[in-house]
């Protein structure tokens, strides 16, 4: 459920950067050397750390020069000029400089994170968040006239809402209640007010554990926005981050949303998503055609593997989400191949080395695709791969049975595995 947040969203301020921090270790993060890598759209809350690396149209995942741009400032990298050096502007720009993240250890970039470790430094970035938090407000209530005040007051309900996702429990009532407040405010504008209610619901849906019961709830919160705001067709990428939800739970009720996104007055992007997930959903239930020679030169096609449930993983070397869900991948594997589990691997890397490097010592013993191309993977562009990682799995049948099985793998390959 966690990557419906990437949809319906606007760029955040600087103390976003929190969560370039934390979905870069699975998510909005970057290429080692130089492929950075990020998300198409900033999220608007900081989803866990398990969000997809999206690719762009051409199945790439390197980001324009204005996500670069975007990415620098959300880092607090771009720092204003000339600023007059009141006490107030002192204090704004030491908030400003305040807000740096603790940095991802530079070992991850190779070695994935323990859970424990993991587990270490979302409390510390949530205890930091906290902080910021505080000194965020401590600015706008010293400086309550101060040009910069709104935006503290900004940054603090987004510090906060990186609280909530680190597991900090004390933020979500007080970001509650600055919301509440903020809702009540005759001086904010439609649309902030617009973009404030979607970021509740976004993080609601995000926060919540059953998404059989919290989808309802999000689609009438949904429709019920729409209703209040007409003029305002990019709220159909809310109902397209519903359809991906139903995806697995219910794929008919996927299929309707999806397609009145793509009959509606959403924009050409939103139209083209919808699209692609239609496609996918289409070939549920129907026989996978994937054929290709490995790097180690073994020949592979999937529709002679038939009598094996079979993963198809869409991955990279250099996506951090990617390697940090490998140890899951491999554990399910040494589980379950002798029961008759197999798994091929989609590579989306950029170099053949960088993959062979990988696979030599992570000793990963299933076949690897590699695509010389320079534009991205053949089979992620037939295929509508839209993030990565992405893992799909095939029955015993040959037949595409679920285009989400990173969520519970081991269990779904069991369930498919006693099938007859």
């Amino acid at each position: 459920m966690n990557d419906l947040i990437r949809f319906a969203v606007r760029g955040a301020g600087p103390a976003a950067g929190l969560c370039l921090v934390l979905a870069g270790l699975a998510g909005c993060g970057r290429e080692p050397a130089d492929h950075p890598t990020a998300a198409n759209t900033a999220p608007a809350a900081p989803p866990p750390v398990s969000e997809p690396v999206m690719l762009h149209p051409d199945g790439t995942a390197t980001p324009s020069a204005a996500e670069t741009a975007m990415l620098q400032a959300l880092l607090g990298e771009a720092r204003e000029e000339g600023e007059p050096q009141t006490e107030a502007d002192k204090a704004w720009r030491d908030l400003r400089q305040s807000l740096d993240a603790p940095p991802i250890p530079a070992e991850w970039r190779t070695n994935p994170p323990t859970e424990a470790e993991l587990g270490q430094f979302k409390q510390r970035t949530g205890e930091f968040a906290l902080q910021a938090a505080d000194r965020a407000k401590d600015f706008y209530t010293r400086f309550a006239d101060h040009p910069r005040a709104n935006q503290a007051r900004d940054q603090e309900m987004e510090l906060l809402t990186t609280a909530v996702f680190t597991g900090q429990s004390n933020a979500l009532a007080r970001l509650e209640t600055l919301e509440a407040a903020r809702l009540q405010d005759p001086a904010l504008d439609d649309e902030d007010r617009l973009w404030l209610r979607v970021h509740q619901l976004q993080r609601n849906l995000a926060l919540h554990e059953n998404a059989t019961h919290a989808l309802p709830r999000f689609e009438q919160g949904v429709r019920a926005l729409q209703k209040e705001y007409p003029q305002q067709p990019e709220l159909a990428g809310l109902l397209l981050a519903a359809a991906e939800g139903w995806m697995e739970h219910d794929p008919a009720k996927a299929r309707s949303l999806a397609r009145e996104v793509s009959e509606g007055a959403a924009d050409d992007e939103l139209k083209e998503a919808a699209q692609g997930l239609l496609g996918r959903l289409a070939r549920l239930g129907q026989p996978l055609a994937l054929q290709f020679t490995a790097i180690d030169g073994r020949a592979v096609d999937l529709q002679q593997m038939k009598g094996k449930v079979v993963l198809v993983d869409f991955w990279a070397t250099w996506c951090r989400p990617c390697m940090v869900e490998l140890p899951n991948v491999k554990a399910a594997y040494e589980k379950l191949h002798g029961q008759g589990f197999e798994i091929l691997g989609l590579s989306l890397d950029h170099e053949k080395s960088a993959l062979q490097r990988v696979v030599e010592r992570e000793k990963i013993p299933w076949p690897q695709q590699f695509d010389d191309r320079s534009d991205g993977n053949k089979f992620a562009e037939e295929f509508g791969i839209t993030a990565i990682p992405t893992m799909w799995l095939v029955d015993k049948k040959g037949l595409l049975r679920d285009l989400n099985a990173r969520e519970n793998l081991a269990a779904k390959v069991e369930k498919l595995l006693a099938e007859k």
